[in-house]
């Protein structure tokens, strides 16, 4: 394995349910390598949201710790691991999360123009191109299919050139057709720019494009597969 990105150790996520504590997660442990492609695979309540989660920093573990690459997050004030975020990761959600009141164009430079990057346009421009949506720069999200909804949403992952992609679901809420055409891209991307996927789904197409596949059941990982060479 290449240097890792991305190290699990003996991660584990304790809540409170009622009276008794809840174990979401207990005990995970893996590293992922730059540019690798991966797919978080188990059922429903397995605890898949909840690592990504830990992974970026948007929560805190009950025990265990999280690098992303040399640094580890459980010492970051919030501050500090949302400016990490920024340098190091991108999100794709089933949701796709765009802000209704911008356009296209403008979801897309928000995260640039947020982080103080030079030419946003350009490069929110160049981004939305790649993922063949030059004609909808300045349609709204209501006026785009969930598929171009998606792939904005993909382009503002991409555009601050992020180490990690980090997706949930990304195709959960579209059709077979349309999810697939949304996977090529971000597969082409993983290809171009070196980035690594780090993807969420039950969807055992998406899952078997991975080169590698994580299996959880129960908040434990009970599998952790090589399943093909990288696309």
């Amino acid at each position: 394995m290449t240097e890792p990105v991305i190290r699990a150790q003996d991660l584990s996520k304790i809540v409170q349910s009622g009276d008794a504590p809840l174990t979401i997660l207990d005990g995970v442990s893996f590293e992922v390598g730059a540019g690798a492609t991966v797919a978080i695979v188990g059922a429903s309540g397995s605890g898949k949201t909840t690592l990504l989660g830990l992974l970026a920093g948007l929560d805190r573990p009950t025990a265990g710790e999280v690098w992303l690459g040399d640094t580890a997050l459980n010492g970051l004030s919030e501050d500090a691991r949302a400016a990490l975020r920024r340098r190091w990761l991108g999100f794709v959600f089933q949701s796709f999360q765009l802000l209704p009141a911008l356009t296209a164009l403008e979801n897309v430079m928000l995260p640039l123009e947020l982080a103080g990057a030079g030419d946003a346009a350009g490069r929110a421009r160049e981004w939305l191109a790649r993922v063949g949506l030059s004609a909808r720069l300045s349609h709204y999200p209501k006026q785009l299919s969930g598929g171009e909804q998606q792939r904005v949403a993909i382009a503002r992952a991409f555009c601050g050139e992020p180490q990690v992609l980090m997706a949930d679901e990304p195709t959960g809420n579209l059709d077979g057709a349309t999810g697939a055409e949304v996977v090529d891209v971000m597969f082409r991307l993983n290809r171009e720019r070196g980035t690594t996927l780090l993807l969420v789904t039950h969807n055992a197409e998406l899952a078997s494009r991975c080169a590698r596949r994580l299996s959880l059941a129960g908040g434990k990982l009970i599998g952790d597969d090589a399943v093909r060479e990288s696309p």
